[in-house]
């Protein structure tokens, strides 16, 4: 009768990998997708180095302050250090270059370039030894191909410029996330929190670099895009992402790197009536089977 009275609290499971990674995902999947809308509109009176900076500083310094006011443990010198380090990677180049791509560079091609995110996360962690399952490579490349689906015929003239940098920015979140998992980090909040300062110090010294200042007059849709970024795209998606690179493995994290852009496409028909046609649905299809392939290979570990 001794086994019965062993086993967890009720309330546990509530908390467990098994409920909070989808939640995550799905955070990921949706927060995430429509932030490219939300670049889009802060650009507008937003110069995108500042806009990304102003997202991030004010959000960190907030977590920061409410986590330290509930007692929790600052971050250590080394600690510091490393989410300098990720924070830079992520924030400064991953989320700062594609802001500043969107300038020249369409919503959709954004959503593509991001999407090898995955890709250089598989060719990273094959570096640090943990090479890809046999059906997460199949899941990735059938995600790839459905972006690319997703994307025929669409606008792909954008600046090579804003290509590449878009490209380089995915590299740099992939590397990031893989170099990150690797070093002592703080508590998952309070790490939130510590990439969000650092970052957006990074972003301070590029929009300085850039000669972006801030707006004189700003609209007060951009003004509420840069809101939506900073409490959902920050805070909420952010946290969920951290959480994923802690718990499972990087082809899942990352997935929400092929989902994004079906999202991105059905919030731009939604919201700024752009059209979705046939191909458009066959391509999220395959998007989610590709997910659905590297789902099932983190089931069979």
């Amino acid at each position: 009768m001794s086994e019965p009275l062993s086993v967890a609290p009720t309330a546990a499971p509530r908390f467990s990998p098994r409920v909070l990674v989808p939640l995550a995902l799905v955070s990921l999947y949706l927060v995430w997708g429509s932030t490219y809308l939300a670049i889009r509109i802060g650009l507008e009176s937003y110069p995108p180095f500042t806009m990304a900076a102003l997202r991030f500083l004010i959000t960190g310094t907030a977590l920061y302050a409410f986590l330290r006011w509930r007692g929790v443990a600052k971050p250590t010198m080394l600690q510091w250090r490393n989410c300098a380090v990720t924070g830079t990677l992520l924030l400064g180049f991953g989320n700062g270059l594609v802001c500043w791509a969107q300038q020249t560079v369409s919503s959709g091609l954004a959503a593509v370039a991001v999407a090898s995110m995955p890709l250089f996360a598989a060719m990273f962690g094959a570096w640090f030894g943990q090479w890809p399952r046999r059906l997460e490579l199949i899941g990735l490349l059938i995600g790839f191909a459905g972006v690319i689906l997703l994307n025929i015929g669409g606008d792909l003239a954008g600046s090579r410029l804003g290509a590449l940098a878009l490209l380089a920015a995915a590299a740099s979140w992939a590397f990031g996330s893989l170099w990150s998992k690797r070093q002592d980090m703080p508590e998952p909040m309070m790490n939130t929190a510590a990439q969000m300062l650092t970052g957006g110090i990074a972003l301070t010294l590029l929009a300085l670099i850039n000669g972006n200042g801030l707006p004189v007059a700003p609209t007060l849709r951009a003004t509420l895009a840069l809101a939506y970024l900073a409490v959902f795209g920050s805070i909420i998606g952010f946290s969920a992402y951290l959480y994923l690179l802690r718990t499972v493995r990087p082809a899942l994290a990352t997935s929400y790197a092929y989902v994004n852009p079906p999202v991105a496409v059905l919030f731009g028909a939604l919201l700024a009536n752009e059209r979705v046609h046939a191909l458009d649905i066959v391509g999220m299809a395959v998007i989610l089977g590709g997910v659905a392939i590297i789902t099932l290979a983190r089931d069979k570990t």
